[in-house]
């Protein structure tokens, strides 16, 4: 006859490391071989105070309270007058402005300390436009920090504490792979700005895709309760490591209903290497294919049993996947043995594995299975950006433009063309971005006109014609907008 653990014991097994656990009665259910663990109260006071505390108490010195804002200054004299008119006709307080009158935005989130020298791992979009940065620590002592590394295609950041005091405890990292759905897990921050929370959940599910937060989307979904502030703070294993950041929420009404997703570990790791290898920016591996999803239909065509791995839509010439005899059709199911479901697992796979040496890639090709070795090396600029913001007016207006190369495909995610140049930014509210251009386009022709650099766009935005014809290809679409000169 088979025992279970009564799940007292089993926390006890967990958090405290005791050997001797009592064992469940177990009493047979419904026929032979079928049984079950009998309920029971707790049989010693070690039982009945079982907590988390001691994983709490390894974990939560590690997180911080992270304060940023961006200050615009203004004169004493104006800022007067603009408090005034604030106040009699919209009601707002004078406490929106600093001494000096200076315009305040305010943003509040938590971060995770990596490093002893200060450095703390926190979201992107919780210091993004800012410009002053605060920590404090668990403690409540307050320090000012720099903003080392923003990365906006994970939603992480590195800032470092400017005078670290002594005796920071920095959090071990964990192993976010080695995860499963129904593991025990904490979320540790600052929700609401009400001081550091801890909550305690379980893994709800793994390797989530479809959540819109980051351009890597590869997210642990848990129901540890996570709320706005929590942004930047931890996940915490039962060994008080670090799996992974709390990133977004799931929610309708801007609390928490369950559902919250954290940022892996494993990318939280390659995005503090940069920052202690004194990058400013993460670099990452070019493949140089485009890969699309395996649909039912295709995996039948193919012998599968049920749709896994990212199939070779293309490849572009001289890049490491046509150099490493990758072909078209080609379905790419592991990376270095690690199973790829979909085009997201892919990326975010590739993207861990740095920018030198190789790494092995396992394919399907027809019915055969077989491995090719892809180099690591980051996308190549081709020829100079030569960046220009068109001031003219014309229905370019307020938008930035660069000369396409692999490297601006990848910087803009987006696949690379063969002619035209990429839109880079564009400034809210201008008329280019009323004309409809998004971050990303590729202007091919205006006017009937090749434009093959940012030069030939110059000259033709100098003209004035009576109207425009601008021809864009967006995401491989090509189209044809006409505009009023």
């Amino acid at each position: 006859m088979t025992t279970r653990l009564p799940l007292a014991a089993l926390f006890a097994a967990i958090l405290c490391g005791t050997a001797s656990a009592q064992m469940a009665r177990t009493e047979p259910q419904d026929g032979p071989g079928k049984e079950t663990a009998s309920k029971q109260v707790p049989l010693s006071r070690g039982e009945i105070q079982l907590s988390f505390a001691p994983v709490v108490k390894r974990a939560a010195p590690s997180v911080v309270n992270v304060y940023a804002s961006h200050v615009d200054k203004r004169s004493n004299a104006r800022a007067s007058a603009m408090d005034e008119f604030m106040r009699r006709f919209f009601g707002e307080p004078e406490s929106g402005r600093g001494p000096r009158g200076d315009r305040a935005q305010k943003s509040l989130g938590s971060g995770v300390l990596v490093d002893g020298s200060g450095l703390v791992i926190t979201n992107a979009h919780v210091i993004d436009n800012m410009n002053e940065v605060r920590v404090a620590l668990s403690d409540r002592r307050e320090f000012e920090a720099s903003i080392v590394l923003r990365d906006s295609r994970t939603d992480l950041a590195v800032i470092r504490i400017k005078q670290p005091p002594a005796g920071l405890a920095p959090m071990p990292f964990g192993d976010a792979d080695k995860l499963e759905v129904g593991d025990f897990v904490m979320a540790i921050g600052n929700p609401f700005g009400v001081g550091q929370t801890v909550t305690q959940g379980i893994v709800s599910a793994l390797a989530r895709t479809q959540v819109g937060s980051a351009d890597y989307q590869y997210f642990i979904q848990t129901d540890a309760a996570i709320n706005p502030g929590n942004s930047g703070g931890a996940l915490v294993n039962l060994q008080g490591q670090l799996v992974g950041i709390n990133t977004a929420i799931y929610s309708q009404s801007g609390g928490s209903h369950g559902i919250g997703f954290a940022i892996p570990v494993s990318m939280v790791k390659a995005v503090v290497t940069a920052a202690k290898d004194g990058q400013t920016v993460v670099r990452r591996p070019w493949l140089g294919a485009r890969i699309q999803n395996v649909t039912p239909d295709i995996a039948d065509s193919m012998g599968l049993d049920h749709p896994t791995g990212v199939l070779v839509a293309s490849l572009q010439a001289k890049s490491p996947a046509e150099e490493s005899g990758l072909k078209r059709g080609d379905l790419i199911l592991t990376i270095d043995g690690q199973v790829v479901d979909d085009p997201e697992a892919f990326g975010y796979r590739f993207a861990l594995k740095g920018t030198s040496g190789q790494t092995k890639l396992g394919i399907l090709r027809g019915t055969t299975r077989q491995s090719v070795m892809v180099k690591l090396i980051t996308a190549p600029e081709t020829r100079p950006r030569d960046s220009l913001k068109v001031r003219a007016r014309s229905p370019f207006l307020g938008a930035s433009f660069v000369n396409t190369s692999p490297a601006v495909a990848e910087d803009l995610q987006v696949d690379f063309p063969t002619e035209g140049v990429a839109v880079e930014a564009v400034d809210e509210g201008s008329i280019a971005a009323r004309a409809g251009l998004q971050k990303g386009d590729i202007v091919v022709a205006v006017n009937g006109l090749p434009i093959a650099t940012t030069k030939d766009l110059d000259r033709v935005t100098r003209t004035t014609p009576g109207a425009w014809e601008v021809v864009i290809n967006r995401g491989g679409e090509v189209m044809t907008s006409i505009f009023s000169g």
